[in-house]
């Protein structure tokens, strides 16, 4: 069983993102939590909010589910739309700035027990 949730026009850009999601993927749940916890980056804060949401999506499907059961299947970041701002520059120019943004997507699954 998947899970997942999804964080549309997120203000971080997909590349800073990028570094603090490869490296919870494919852990399990309280790990993955325990490093985002730990990782001393903006995107952090927004990843811990989305897994916590992806594991209570699960939890909604699945009451009898337990959430060290889940690890993170899949986690990915795709470019959002850019905000164009301008900013005063010598001589009366002006330069583009360029404000990112970003979707994240974070898929819980549980995890499969081997049989013997």
């Amino acid at each position: 069983m998947e899970a997942k949730a999804v964080g549309k026009h997120l203000r971080i850009s997909a590349r800073k993102a990028r570094l603090v999601a490869d490296e919870i993927r494919g852990y399990d749940y309280k790990e993955a939590i325990d490093i985002l916890r730990f990782t001393n980056k903006a995107a952090s804060g927004l990843i811990i909010n989305l897994l916590n949401s992806a594991v209570a999506n699960a939890i909604q499907m699945n009451e009898s589910l337990d959430p060290s059961s889940l690890f993170v299947k899949k986690i990915y970041i795709d470019d959002g739309p850019i905000m164009k701002r301008f900013r005063p520059r010598a001589r009366g120019r002006a330069s583009r700035i360029r404000k990112r943004l970003s979707h994240i997507t974070v898929v819980v699954s549980e995890i499969e027990k081997k049989a013997n």
